[in-house]
């Protein structure tokens, strides 16, 4: 059994905190910020070319010091999904704004792979997680083989089971309070998934690698709460979505200060998989569960120009059950106060991190 205090020295962070990786909200700013107050910075990949990804990691390199995590996604896209019914739901809002389909598909999501695997051995970065499963064998062999601590999320137990008998130095156990997609993998019934409070004691005791907390946990006393209940670190999002440092667009970021953000629901409208966000135009008008849309990532596609067009109604707002906790405060200034607060109510201000 790996205990925290040894962890948390392999993890290379001060604090056992992790950025959570959210795409189109972080990046480099809101990682670097993270980084200087303590935490592990993460980028998120699956809307990143290797380019780009190269860019954005030599540019985080260049501006904090301290682990760096790349995220994946692990799903399968296999042949594309007629999604004829879908659009034909969306026509309304079409003929609103004047406009159609794209013509030219935007780039998907897209699963880790060997241009991706290539680009790990060239950046060695500390740090490997995984969303949606793991990759095939071989790839994760060479994320491994580059140094790297392989993380992946897991939303059940079985789910953890699973992911450590495969092989990974951590568990990421995402509750059901969590923001953006769930990384449900092995098929389970989503409406069976457990909160936070629940699944952590539960996977602590189902395997002998260390646990990493995420989902609900936005100040110290989640964090706190978290490690009590046998996690090893924690990993938050929505928290730093009110840094200026996140990429998110003024009206996402005022209504996670209001009391819309206290009514996040899961929706498939927006990618086609399970993730929860604060309801927009349209999750209201068509509700957040509709069996036209395409499984993920393809629902995305029908709505990219409804997005150029009106991104407050037609993008996805992202935010976890605990978003509303959130404080507009620079990253480096929020890691901190998460850190100390948290320590101090586990009565470890002298001690440090060791429980």
């Amino acid at each position: 059994m790996v205990t925290r205090a040894s962890f948390l020295k392999r993890l290379g962070s001060a604090h056992p905190i992790l950025l959570a990786p959210m795409a189109g909200a972080g990046g480099v700013g809101l990682a670097a910020g993270a980084m200087a107050g303590g935490a592990v910075g993460t980028l998120p990949c699956a809307m990143l070319s290797p380019g780009a990804l190269r860019s954005q990691y030599s540019e985080l390199r260049a501006r904090a010091a301290g682990p760096i995590n790349l995220n994946f996604f692990c799903h399968r896209l296999g042949a594309e999904p007629d999604d004829s019914a879908w659009r034909a739901l969306l026509e309304p809002f079409y003929a609103e704004f004047h406009v159609g389909p794209p013509t030219t598909p935007p780039p998907l999501r897209a699963p880790f792979d060997a241009p991706m695997a290539d680009l790990v051995e060239e950046l060695r970065p500390e740090i490997v997680s995984f969303h949606f499963g793991l990759p095939d064998p071989p790839l994760m062999d060479r994320a491994r083989g580059a140094g790297a601590l392989i993380l992946a999320s897991a939303t059940s137990v079985a789910e953890a089971r699973w992911l450590a008998a495969h092989g990974v130095d951590a568990v990421i156990a995402q509750g059901w309070e969590a923001g953006g997609h769930a990384g449900r993998f092995l098929g389970e019934d989503p409406a069976a998934q457990m909160g936070l409070m629940a699944l952590v004691p539960q996977v602590a005791d189902a395997v002998d690698v260390p646990v990493i907390a995420a989902g609900g946990i936005a100040d110290g006393r989640g964090i706190a709460a978290a490690l009590l209940l046998g996690a090893s670190a924690v990993q938050i999002g929505s928290a730093y979505l009110h840094c200026p440092e996140s990429l998110i667009h003024e009206p996402h970021r005022d209504l996670l200060a209001s009391e819309a953000a206290e009514h996040s629901l899961f929706t498939n409208l927006f990618s086609g998989g399970l993730a929860r966000g604060i309801p927009n135009r349209l999750m209201k008008a068509l509700g957040p569960i509709r069996e036209e849309a395409p499984r993920f990532p393809y629902a995305s596609t029908a709505l990219a120009r409804l997005r150029t067009a009106d991104p407050e109604g037609f993008g996805p707002c992202w935010a976890g059950q605990a978003a509303r906790i959130g404080r507009p405060l620079p990253a480096r200034t929020l890691t901190e106060h998460l850190a100390a607060d948290a320590l101090a109510l586990l009565g470890r201000t002298d001690a440090g991190w060791q429980l």
